[in-house]
């Protein structure tokens, strides 16, 4: 049995999804990210890595093509993808983004940390939450 875990990240920014790469593997979590820039392109990797399943999308709700809210209403409406957990991030904390986004079908939304202290710690909660060997 695989033990090892995949977490497809999807952020525009390189720099984010290099420091969110970094503080998950920190965290020590067993697990293969796959990353993409925007929403098609994680569809697009979702459609040719069938044998994949997810235990984790962390996504970014600001992007080109299709945004966070966009993904979220076609993974949920994928039956392979309906259940994964879904994590957006956001440099908003507008309140009424964060609803949308519960309502669209996120399972957590969490504000874009800007410090290196900060993205830690959104690795050991994800590596907590979602990435631990059970």
């Amino acid at each position: 049995m695989n033990s090892v875990k995949t977490l497809y990240l999807v952020d525009d920014d390189q720099d984010d999804r290099f420091f969110i790469r970094q503080a998950i593997r920190d965290a020590g979590a067993q697990v293969e990210i796959i990353e993409a820039e925007d929403g098609l392109e994680l569809l697009g990797l979702i459609r040719q890595q069938e044998n994949i399943e997810a235990a984790l999308i962390l996504l970014d709700m600001n992007m080109p093509k299709m945004n966070g809210l966009e993904t979220i209403s076609a993974l949920r409406s994928d039956p392979r993808m309906a259940t994964t957990p879904i994590v957006m991030i956001s440099t908003s904390s507008s309140p009424s983004l964060i609803e949308t986004a519960y309502q669209a079908g996120v399972d957590n939304f969490v504000t874009k940390p800007s410090s290196f202290e900060g993205f830690n710690h959104l690795g050991h909660q994800l590596t907590t939450s979602y990435l631990s060997q059970s």
